[in-house]
């Protein structure tokens, strides 16, 4: 795979995190990683985005962000409001393909969850994937309430014939409840994908050399790592 997409149940449930743990896993494998984001909303210019969080943690090579807007809201009402001009998917998909021929590994990281509006045409990270032909990966939450979210999730995904590379938990909590223990079990059958990973709550704050020498324990073999849900 030269182009993952990231992409989530929601906001605020680690998508960057673990966007980080795939570009430092292949960046130690000896790849070549670009990270890439089509909309970055909340945060004015000059500020550290989600992008360049991922190069300090994960030592990725390049970033590229295509569109900022100050607003914390779906980029299509973000930029509607701000007077700007939105990123539609068919300058995300021509963005990765570029990266994709200068890098070893392109990970497009989403706004949102998967079919948040990207522009006035009702455009989504969804038509993005399918432009590209690329996999999504579906970044959820531990507890109550995931296993709808990841089913509807992969649901959209299926109806638009988009290939869903499996689920990675964004931020697994240092003593899950009873909830978080079960949905780990049942992940799986509500993603019809398997899962991939879990990356511990508070893994954002690591020391960068810290981040990159522990993410393969965070990831399953198929995307690098050393990661076993029965071992959980």
């Amino acid at each position: 795979m030269t182009i993952i997409v990231v992409s989530g149940t929601g906001t605020e449930i680690g998508k960057t995190i673990v966007t980080a743990a795939l570009a430092a896993v292949a960046t130690r494998q000896g790849r070549s990683v670009a990270v890439l984001k089509p909309a970055q909303t909340g945060l004015a210019s000059g500020e550290r985005g989600d992008a360049d969080e991922v190069v300090r943690l994960s030592g990725a090579a390049a970033s590229t962000e295509l569109g900022r807007f100050p607003e914390p809201l779906a980029p299509a009402t973000a930029a509607r409001r701000a007077g700007m001009t939105p990123v539609g998917p068919r300058e995300v998909a021509e963005a990765a393909e570029k990266l994709a021929t200068e890098h070893d590994l392109v990970l497009v990281e989403g706004a949102g969850g998967l079919l948040v509006r990207f522009d006035h045409e009702g455009g989504t990270l969804a038509d993005a994937a399918r432009l590209l032909g690329a996999p999504v990966l579906v970044v959820t939450p531990a507890g109550l309430g995931t296993l709808n979210a990841t089913a509807l999730t992969a649901e959209a995904l299926a109806a638009r014939g988009i290939e869903q590379l499996g689920v990675v938990v964004g931020s697994w909590p240092a003593a899950p409840d009873l909830a978080s223990r079960c949905n780990l079990a049942d992940l799986p059958e509500a993603a019809g994908a398997p899962l991939l990973g879990a990356v511990p709550e508070g893994a954002g704050g690591l020391d960068p050399a810290e981040f990159r020498a522990r993410a393969s324990e965070w990831l399953a073999p198929a995307l690098g790592g050393v990661w076993a849900a029965e071992t959980r």
